[in-house]
């Protein structure tokens, strides 16, 4: 079965929400790299069940956070976790990462974990990354080999698509295994 979900991208679905973990990518890392400032708008591709949405939006402060995902479910579960905590400002909106309902130069930063593997064009999805990143806007791409996601995709793949879209590599956090890696637009 995984052999044919690496071949067919799909989405992690939502039925099996409990094996999704984080192995080497935490959050204190992507707070790391993606530098959330207070006041800005940031997007996340694929929040799943917030595990990084919670602490960048509350970062944020006044800023906002976008979510965009393929399955309502996984908004629904963000939206709802965001609430309990008293968040209010993430903006769900039902999408995929090939093409973003937004416009150009909309976003400080876009970020994604353990995603860019479940999206068919992803060449496609990192020229959209750019379309909506602000002049100096950072894109964050996480991936971890150890995790429950069967997508993996290696640095070289995903600093190859990231330059052929025009985004400068910035910097890197982790291993082979499991890394964060920052580029800037």
């Amino acid at each position: 079965m995984a052999y044919g979900w690496r071949r067919n991208p799909t989405p992690f679905p939502y039925t099996l929400k409990f094996f999704l973990r984080h192995p080497l990518i935490g959050r204190e890392r992507l707070l790391e790299i993606l530098e959330p400032r207070p006041g800005e708008q940031l997007l996340e591709i694929g929040p799943g069940l917030g595990y990084y949405a919670l602490p960048v939006a509350e970062a944020l402060g006044e800023g906002t956070l976008d979510l965009v995902d393929v399955q309502q479910a996984m908004l629904n579960h963000t939206l709802e976790q965001a609430r309990q905590r008293g968040l209010s400002n993430l903006r769900p909106t039902l999408s995929d990462g090939g093409g973003l309902p937004f416009g150009d130069n909309s976003f400080d930063g876009v970020y994604l974990s353990e995603v860019i593997g479940e999206i068919p064009d992803q060449d496609a999805a990192f020229r959209e990354f750019k379309r909506v990143l602000r002049p100096g806007g950072r894109l964050v791409v996480g991936e971890s080999l150890l995790s429950a996601d069967v997508h993996f995709i290696p640095f070289g793949s995903v600093s190859r698509r990231a330059h052929q879209a025009g985004l400068r590599f910035d910097r890197r956090l982790g291993s082979a295994l499991g890394y964060f890696a920052r580029f800037t637009a």
